[in-house]
Parts: structure tokens; C-alpha cells; sequence
């Protein structure tokens, strides 16, 4: 299956940070993989190796235009031999976009429902619309967040990383979340940065782990202040931090999850929300394939 590499830990130095007597380290998932890296490498996992156990050769799922889940499986599927169907949101455009062109190039076939169709992805009738159409295919939801997701994203944290106080981690399907819920240490608080507008999330990440049987031994906490206006949005203030954080420690962060975990981050610290020698856990969860198209459409010169 998927090789990882080492996955770096690497501690920030920063003035706020000695001032407020907090230590803040990253966890550099985005090397965990040279395509198919950060939270992605986990999710994918277990799926790719039950779609094997099936003998299934078609691996189908959900995605955006600018989706990592989408980019990541693409490039799993062309490394493991298996025949890939990536389902996008929206109407075909051309130039494709640099995660679309790289889906196809990689031999995904993309097949596109308009929006009112794609909000309709699970239920029965469009997927068996798809079955018709593509044949007996393994099914890997939009995100790429199930049961054996979860299972994946349990083995991001390692005894190593239980001297943290906090660990911190973005919210988009909550697979990460939820696998990182199952696997803190009893002392440890994880902290999850929505991605997504609205007070919905609460409510989705209590279910999602109700669901899912995820035995939490920490405390964890849901944060819902650092979406800048919704699922890929972003503000001029967002952009700024994210190019001077690259300039401070040569760490790309991407405008949809990472920046935004980050930037957050740094605001609680300089608001006291974290008591003095605390250690934070911050999870990278790589999308840095998403700049390539995110710089293109808005003309903008973010780090890679």
C-alpha cells in the first residue's frame, strides 16, 4: 500500500509565545506523503487496503473542484493500480483547475453533478445511478470520513506526542477530528477549528462521534470564531497572516483549513485563552494543493 515518510515535529520560537510562557510545536502531516499527503495519507489508509480485500479494481468518490480528497485519491489510485471515478460538484470548465488537471492526468475519470444533484450524492437513487452508469465500484465518501477513516486518523498521534497539553486540529468532515478524539491521552485537551460557518457543527461532531462508538479519555472542544465567512472563504487578513507566518518559519499553510487553524491558534494565545506552560499540538493537515488553483483564480502569490 502507501509508504509514509517520517512525519517531522517542529517546535515554533516566536516572541508571543515567550512572552505568554507557552510552547507551540506543528505536526508536519503535509511530509507525511509526496501526493497523497497530510490527513488525506490517514483517511485513505484502511479504505484503500479494504477496497483491495474486496478484490474491488474502481474506487468512486465526492468532491469539489478544489478538493485534496479528490487530488489525493487520484494519486493513490494511479500509485496502487486501482481505476478511480472522482464525482465533482458543479459544471465542467474549462481550463480545468490545477487539482482537476492533475486528477485527470493522473487517469481519474470526473464525472460532474450539477449542485442541486450533488447535495442528493447519498441518497439511494444517485448512487445507484452511478452503479449503472460505472459499474460495481468501492464507495469513498466526500471527505473521505467513515468508519475505517477514523480508524486511519487514531494512528496520526503518537505516545511521543502525548507530553502536549493541547492539540489542535482544523474541521471540515470531522474524520480527522474524530480519529484524534479517539486517540488523546486522559490529561490532553483537543481543540478542533471549524473550517465551516454555523453553530451546526457542535451538533455534527457530537453525532459523529456517538456514530462512530469514539471513546474520548481527554476533553475536547469545538472552536467556530476562525471560519472567515464559511468553506473557502477567506479575508485580506486571513491572506496576511498566512504569507507572514511563511516568512516567520518557512511553513507553507494553505487558505481553507491550515491558516485558518493557525491564525487562530496565535489570536487565543494572545487573548490568555491557554494557561502559562502549556504545550500545543498543532496539526497540519496538508490541502497545500489547493494553492496552485486558489493563486490562479484570485491572482494571488501564496507559498507553496
Amino acid at each position: 500500500m502507501l509508504n509514509p515518510n517520517e512525519i517531522p515535529t517542529q517546535e515554533l520560537f516566536f516572541p508571543l509565545l515567550k512572552e505568554k510562557g507557552i510552547r507551540l510545536s506543528i505536526k508536519r502531516l503535509d511530509q507525511v506523503h509526496d501526493l497523497a499527503s497530510g490527513n488525506k495519507f490517514f483517511k485513505l489508509k484502511y479504505n484503500l487496503e479494504e477496497a483491495k480485500r474486496q478484490h474491488k479494481s474502481l474506487l468512486l468518490t465526492f468532491g469539489g473542484a478544489f478538493s485534496n480528497h479528490i487530488y489525493a485519491l487520484a494519486a493513490a489510485s494511479q500509485r496502487l493500480g486501482f481505476e478511480s471515478i472522482g464525482v465533482i460538484r458543479g459544471e465542467r470548465t474549462l481550463p480545468l483547475n490545477p487539482t482537476l488537471a492533475f486528477a485527470e492526468y493522473t487517469g481519474m475519470h470526473l464525472h460532474y453533478l450539477n449542485r442541486s444533484e450533488y447535495r442528493r450524492k447519498n441518497e439511494e437513487e444517485i448512487l445507484q445511478n452511478l452503479k449503472e452508469k460505472f459499474g460495481d465500484f468501492y464507495l469513498i465518501p466526500e471527505g473521505g470520513t467513515n468508519e475505517l477513516a477514523i480508524k486511519g486518523t487514531k494512528e496520526i498521534l503518537t505516545d511521543a506526542d502525548l507530553e502536549f497539553s493541547h492539540i489542535a486540529t482544523s474541521i471540515g468532515t470531522g474524520g480527522t477530528f474524530g480519529g484524534l478524539a479517539g486517540s488523546i491521552g486522559k490529561d490532553q485537551h483537543l481543540l478542533g477549528f471549524s473550517a465551516l460557518k454555523g453553530d451546526f457543527i457542535f451538533k455534527e461532531m457530537e453525532d459523529l462521534i456517538k456514530k462512530y462508538k469514539i471513546l474520548v479519555s481527554g476533553k475536547y472542544q469545538i472552536i467556530n470564531g476562525y471560519h472567515f465567512g464559511g468553506y473557502g472563504k477567506t479575508k485580506p487578513e486571513l491572506i496576511a497572516f498566512i504569507r507572514q507566518f511563511y516568512n516567520q518559519f518557512q511553513i507553507p499553510l494553505d487558505q481553507v483549513y491550515t491558516g485558518k487553524l493557525m491564525f487562530g491558534i496565535f489570536d487565543l494565545i494572545e487573548r490568555d485563552f491557554f494557561p502559562e506552560d502549556s504545550h500545543i499540538l498543532a496539526i497540519h493537515t496538508g490541502g497545500l494543493q489547493g494553492i496552485a488553483g486558489f493563486n490562479q483564480k484570485y491572482g494571488t502569490e501564496l507559498p507553496l
